[in-house]
């Protein structure tokens, strides 16, 4: 891939990131489900680790293999806080059993709260992408 392919998947990356957080906030705003506000948050996140990601040949087909690899190249590098990656799996954990697991309802709070983690990972990756 050439520096302005990588350049140019980065940056939709981003706006896919930054898409999904417009949706999370928005939902949350207008008091939507909070199933909904955390999955469009989690997705925010995951697009912008997608960004940080796109040298890496070839990306692993599971999101859990995306975390992962965020973890090893940019948390235990020390590149990232350490609080970026608990954000998150925290995340994923709440997408995950919200989706899948559990029929324990997400609060209001846990997604104001993914919410505003959202919004700090993907001002975080941009800045640090400089897109």
């Amino acid at each position: 891939m050439t520096p302005e392919e990588l350049h140019i998947l980065r940056s939709y990356r981003m706006e896919q990131a930054r898409a999904a957080l417009d949706d999370a906030e928005f939902l949350l705003l207008h008091n939507r489900t909070a199933l909904s506000v955390v999955n469009r948050a989690y997705y925010a996140m995951f697009y912008a680790v997608l960004a940080l990601l796109q040298d890496v040949s070839p990306l692993p087909a599971k999101h859990t293999g995306i975390i992962g690899l965020f973890d090893t190249n940019f948390i235990r590098t020390g590149i990232f806080d350490k609080q970026r990656s608990k954000d998150l799996h925290r995340a994923f954990d709440l997408r995950q059993a919200s989706d899948y697991k559990t029929i324990t309802p997400i609060t209001p709070e846990q997604a104001r709260e993914i919410t505003q983690h959202a919004r700090t990972m993907v001002e975080t990756i941009a800045s640090f992408l400089a897109l």
